[in-house]
């Protein structure tokens, strides 16, 4: 019987002995030491206020188009017996040039014709002459006074004189017709289209084909009254012409390409249907031909357009998506405070806010986007020292070592 009672206390004794032992450990450990946690400051990008004087620049963008466009048209009938090899669509040409033939044969007898009528004509006037002296000679032997105009065969000679000057037009129009079956180039350019082929006839009038001129281009570039009024635009004299500097750009094959252009004019009047004003950029020799011919301005490509416009004093540059709402931008002190600042906005484009007003010079702009911005905001930048906590136990187990207290 005591036995049993010895059996069935050991298991007690353990879990007793058990939950002692635990509750001793747990006594006897040391609570987990606590450490302060430290908030640090929100890291921000800056950039410092730096005030300048600057150009303002205006953008637009615009296709190219020739200057001069024309179309050309046949002045005589016949037979075309020649095209040039570069009277096709996109074939160059230069001023002289010879670009389609029209038969000559008929033009050349009426020519010949024409010299023989003069010819004749000339003999009958001088024959005339000769006749008007022998009249004035026999008058002056057999009567006395003043030989009539009739006598003097004066109205035959005027008739001769004006028969000779009949001939000598019909003679130049002839020639005239001549030279007009040769359609040679007005100037340097570049066919656009061909509507004449070997063998065919055309009659005066014929459409021919359509050529543009390759030595002065144009861009029109519409304009905001906004835009207008931070511009030098062209005036209306020549002694006020300004020709604000244009640089026209397009991407060509992934390569962003630069063209050099010059505002020379405007048209004068809104337009009606999207109320801006147009102004006229010139390039010269677009296709470069005169420079090799690398990187030409084709017609046609659709450029952008930066203008050179007026110049600004003392403004700050500020990057358009800075700007908050009602004109607010964040900056931060010396004191690495967030400052909310009102500022004058004196001009914005697709790029930047042209600020004249309301920025300190010893204040720097905030770069990084703050969700919730608050006036006196503390704000770190990376001029700031950044101790971490790997690098205080550092300092403080050098401090130990060399017997200083950290």
């Amino acid at each position: 019987m005591a036995g049993k009672w010895v059996k069935a206390g050991v298991p007690v004794v353990i879990v007793v002995g058990a939950v002692i032992l635990a509750s001793a450990f747990v006594a006897g450990k040391k609570p987990p030491e606590q450490k302060k946690e430290t908030r640090k400051d929100l890291f921000v990008e800056v950039k410092a206020v730096n005030r300048q004087n600057l150009t303002y620049q205006v953008w637009s963008q615009g296709s190219v188009q020739p200057k001069v466009i024309t179309n050309l048209t046949s002045e005589v009938n016949g037979v075309i017996v020649k095209v040039a090899d570069n009277f096709v669509e996109g074939g160059f040409f230069r001023a002289g040039d010879l670009l389609i033939q029209v038969e000559q044969y008929d033009y050349l007898t009426a020519v010949k014709l024409a010299e023989a009528s003069l010819a004749r004509a000339q003999a009958l006037l001088e024959e005339e002459k000769a006749r008007g002296k022998v009249a004035a000679k026999e008058w002056s032997e057999f009567s006395a006074g003043k030989a009539p105009e009739l006598g003097l065969r004066r109205p035959q000679l005027a008739q001769e004189l004006a028969n000779v000057r009949s001939a000598e037009a019909e003679l130049e129009n002839a020639r005239r017709n001549l030279i007009r079956t040769e359609i040679r180039a007005p100037y340097d350019g570049i066919v656009k289209a061909k509507n004449a082929n070997i063998g065919q006839f055309i009659s005066r009038g014929f459409d021919l084909g359509t050529i543009y001129g390759t030595d002065v281009a144009e861009v029109r570039l519409p304009l905001s009254d906004n835009d207008v009024g931070y511009l030098n635009m062209p005036g209306l004299t020549p002694s006020e012409q300004q020709q604000p500097e244009v640089l026209l750009s397009a991407e060509v094959a992934g390569q962003k390409l630069n063209w050099n252009a010059s505002l020379v004019r405007t048209e004068g009047m809104l337009d009606d249907q999207n109320r801006v004003i147009y102004a006229v950029a010139q390039i010269k020799d677009p296709y470069r031909l005169k420079a090799g011919g690398q990187d030409p301005l084709r017609f046609g490509r659709f450029v952008k357009a930066r203008i050179d416009g007026k110049n600004g004093e003392n403004l700050v540059l500020v990057e358009r998506h800075l700007l908050k709402p009602d004109q607010k931008i964040l900056t931060i002190g010396k004191d690495n405070k967030l400052h909310i600042r009102t500022v004058t906005v004196q001009r914005m484009d697709e790029e930047y806010a042209y600020v004249s007003a309301g920025l300190d010079p010893g204040e720097q702009l905030v770069l990084t986007a703050i969700a919730n911005p608050l006036e006196g905001m503390a704000l770190r930048t990376s001029a700031d020292p950044v101790v971490d906590d790997a690098e205080k136990e550092k300092t403080a187990i050098a401090a130990t070592e060399s017997g200083v207290k950290p």
